[in-house]
């Protein structure tokens, strides 16, 4: 019989997942211990910060693609500079990253073997960094990894390229050709459009709207909604002035009708009395 494996050790200079053939070997227990051991912290020689147009960018596909989904109902996981765990290979941490019917519950990493599923799309915001790594090494390395999608938003030169695996057995990226400037991703059921240096998401002709846009529309329609709060209780107030005029006409005439009559008694008493004599 096989002696068993030895405790499976993280390296904190270099962290990986366990390899597919040892992850099978580890009990839950195990499995749980190493998924604990991989850090969550993304080191600066991967995380390489670029600055406000870089980290803009960045938000707003997050925030418009997070509002959409979740007004949707779809079960689609975002997020942002999350530590991603492929088995055996060195952690790596894109700018976005979306994995479809999962549940989106808030997560520290991405362990692949432990949520028993890849990346779906990964889109990187290049501004300043390393332009090989984005251009080159992660078009090689992503379609090694088979992630379905790849788009790649260059915000200085205001351009996107998209890579798709045409198969699921496929290892090697094709381009996305643009439709009208419209790069389509087939994972997220969206468009991707450059409008200067933003890039935007097109669910068909409507444009998912980002945060700050979001603020703009609901503060107008909060304005429209006291305007017509106002509108409302200047009529509701006409009306009752109207209706205490209304009853003041009506009381007016009332008396009015009872002073008339008084007089018409008192003049048909006084006529009795002329006919008696």
């Amino acid at each position: 019989m096989a002696p068993p494996d030895p405790a499976y050790v993280v390296d904190p200079n270099d962290p990986r997942a366990p390899s597919e053939e040892t992850w099978a070997r580890m009990s839950a227990e195990e499995r749980a211990r190493v998924v604990g051991m991989l850090p969550n912290e993304v080191p600066l020689g991967i995380f390489q910060p670029e600055g406000d147009p870089h980290r803009t960018a960045k938000n707003r596909a997050l925030d418009a693609l997070d509002t959409f989904f979740r007004k949707m109902g779809r079960r689609v996981y975002l997020s942002s500079d999350l530590a991603v765990y492929y088995p055996g290979e060195p952690m790596f941490s894109p700018d976005l990253l979306a994995v479809v019917d999962v549940d989106p519950h808030e997560r520290m990493k991405w362990v692949v073997n432990a949520e028993g599923k890849g990346l779906d799309l990964v889109l990187e915001v290049h501004v300043g960094g390393d332009w090989a790594k984005d251009f080159e090494a992660n078009v090689e390395r992503y379609a090694r990894l088979r992630i379905p999608e790849y788009f790649l938003f260059d915000r200085r030169k205001r351009s996107l390229r998209g890579y798709r695996l045409e198969s699921p057995g496929a290892r090697v990226y094709r381009p996305i050709v643009p439709q009208g400037g419209r790069w389509a991703s087939e994972v997220l059921g969206l468009e991707l459009v450059l409008e200067g240096e933003r890039l935007r998401f097109y669910a068909g002709n409507a444009p998912l709207l980002e945060a700050d846009e979001l603020v703009v529309r609901l503060n107008a329609m909060v304005d429209e909604l006291v305007e017509k709060h106002l509108a409302a209780e200047a009529a509701v107030a006409e009306e009752r002035k109207r209706a205490e005029a209304e009853k003041e006409r009506a009381d007016a005439a009332e008396a009015e009708k009872q002073r008339m009559a008084a007089r018409l008694a008192e003049a048909l008493a006084e006529l009795e009395k002329l006919k008696g004599r």
